[in-house]
């Protein structure tokens, strides 16, 4: 089983290589849902990314891409990600 250290640390680099984000925060809250049936041991996290690949797009937009470059992950390591998504003008206002 993967830890969610190790997850956070996979998310970290996919984003880093795929957005070249400004500012990425990738928070791990499993113990916040842990016990959770629904989770089945896969783990919660949080992110904030700041990439200019998100100029031009609309928020659902900007989901739709972070959840495309982690999607396998969902398969079997990540139950839910919450994400704040901002181009670096929206960030640094």
């Amino acid at each position: 089983m993967t830890t969610a250290a190790t997850t956070a640390a996979r998310i970290e680099h996919r984003l880093q290589q795929r957005l070249l984000p400004a500012h990425l925060e990738v928070r791990d809250e499993s113990a916040a849902h842990a016990g959770h049936a629904s989770g089945a041991g896969k783990g919660h996290f949080r992110l904030r990314i700041v990439s200019t690949c998100f100029a031009g797009l609309k928020p659902l937009q900007r989901h739709r891409l972070v959840n495309d470059l982690l999607s396998d992950l969902f398969e079997t390591e990540l139950h839910a990600v919450a994400m704040e998504t901002l181009t670096p003008d929206e960030f640094f206002k």
